[in-house]
């Protein structure tokens, strides 16, 4: 394990792009505490999303890395984060905790992502769930790569219309997490 401070690292992709292989890898090296929500989703519910349930998981898995943050332990969330507002929101909830952040955008070439995806739902099928050529589809044109503002860790933006601050947002966002700004 390494010495490093108190991180928040979000991983950032598609399907298939190696962002749970790299959160594995990371958590590994540093100790912090990984958060996968299709390692939940799946053995809870038999599926990657059912009835707005993975928003509530994601809010609850976020409500645990912000807690562990304040505790002194590093965090990785392995998200996806397709929208850049999810990913301000993140990253404005690592600095609420005190905590470093750091965005981990992961991207391959589609044919080889997409190759991925079949061959996990192949070899391990209780980790994964079984996505589509219209699953995938939707997945690409719904995923906002991050700019090259959120690459160069500009200042974060003020949040969207209707919400005081980003923790604000985020609550709304994700259901079941509550107001956590302490400001």
């Amino acid at each position: 394990m390494t010495s490093e401070p108190v991180t928040l690292h979000l991983t950032v992709g598609l399907p298939g792009s190696g962002k749970t292989t790299l959160a594995r890898d990371l958590a590994t090296r540093t100790g912090a505490l990984r958060l996968t929500p299709d390692e939940w989703m799946q053995p809870l519910f038999g599926v990657s999303d059912v009835d707005g349930k993975r928003d509530v998981l994601e809010g609850r898995l976020i409500w645990t890395g912000f807690r562990a943050l304040r505790g002194g332990l590093s965090v990785i969330l392995d998200f996806g984060c397709w929208s850049p507002e999810e990913r301000w929101a993140i990253r404005d909830l690592a600095g609420l905790a005190g905590a470093d952040f750091r965005l981990h955008h992961l991207w391959v070439d589609e044919e080889v992502r997409r190759a991925r995806c079949d061959a996990r739902w192949l070899e391990v099928p209780h980790e994964t769930f079984p996505m589509s050529a219209a699953d995938q589809d939707r997945y690409l044109a719904a995923c906002i790569p991050p700019s090259a503002d959120e690459l160069a860790y500009a200042p974060i933006p003020d949040p969207p219309a209707g919400h005081e601050t980003w923790a604000a947002w985020a609550a709304w966002r994700w259901p079941s997490l509550p107001r956590l700004d302490l400001s």
